[in-house]
């Protein structure tokens, strides 16, 4: 894919991108795609992930007390626990606001880990990683923001969640739907949103503007962005998924760049 070559010209030292349609195919790659790239926040897609397996096992329930008081799993993958971005404070009642947090996620994590007894790091691993052969994707750290992994992991994950193995093909449904629709909220980096529609562990773009997605990327594009410039991005009317990883922090060059690199991908890809 030519648009893929247009990482070339980010103002990072390092990228690599890739392409992957519905049906687990590749459309595309370009860069170091076997390359370690610090996720960030791309982390919490395959930590959500790790607890709808968790979910399935029958280990965990969504709507089971997790967090602070009154908060569920689910309040916790969907971002309306009512926990700080990055302290185990609580700013709000459950389920009455969206506030995006790290200590969310990591209140997940323990929460999974007790439920299954296995550290969470080593839950991943076996519920996720290894049965899709991510062998260079690993989490040292929290749950919402310390994982390493490459393009070529990230896109297996990718094929996964377009194509369920490891999942009911249901419960994948149900991740990439709005959980508590209308709650507005901050979606970092982009300002305040109404609605900041948010599924389990995965954000949803809707009609959500700014956005580090596209012009052109549907209502129903879900996926997730990091801190430390990363992004994967699933567009099911496009049937594709896009993988972006680079080693420069997020910031203004993100928020120029990304759009018309994802437009220029759906273009290419016919939609």
């Amino acid at each position: 894919m030519q648009s893929l070559a247009m990482i070339e010209n980010w103002p990072v030292p390092t990228a690599a991108a890739a392409v992957v349609r519905a049906d687990g195919t590749i459309a595309g790659s370009h860069g170091p795609t076997a390359h370690r790239f610090p996720l960030a926040s791309v982390t919490k897609p395959l930590a959500a992930y790790a607890a709808l397996v968790a979910y399935e096992e029958g280990a965990i329930e969504f709507d089971e007390p997790a967090g602070p008081e009154g908060a569920t799993v689910r309040h916790l993958l969907a971002h309306t626990s009512g926990l700080a971005f990055d302290e185990h404070r609580v700013m709000a009642a459950p389920g009455t606001r969206r506030l995006y947090s790290n200590a969310g996620f990591e209140a997940l994590g323990d929460h999974i880990a007790k439920a299954t007894e296995i550290p969470f790091a080593d839950y991943l691993h076996q519920a996720v990683l290894e049965p899709l052969g991510m062998t260079s994707t690993t989490l040292d750290g929290s749950p919402a923001k310390d994982g390493v992994s490459t393009v070529e992991d990230l896109v297996r994950f990718a094929a996964e969640v377009q194509a369920p193995r490891l999942l009911d093909p249901r419960t994948v449904l149900e991740a990439m739907s709005v959980v508590h629709p209308g709650l507005s909220g901050i979606l970092p980096g982009y300002g305040h949103q109404k609605p900041n529609d948010w599924g389990l562990g995965f954000e949803i773009r809707d009609a959500k503007s700014p956005h580090w997605t596209g012009a052109s990327s549907s209502p129903r594009t879900f996926g997730h962005f990091g801190q430390s410039g990363t992004f994967l991005w699933i567009d099911p009317d496009a049937q594709a998924a896009c993988v972006a990883l680079t080693d420069r922090a997020f910031g203004p060059w993100a928020i120029e760049a990304w759009p018309p690199f994802t437009d220029a991908v759906l273009a290419e890809l016919g939609r």
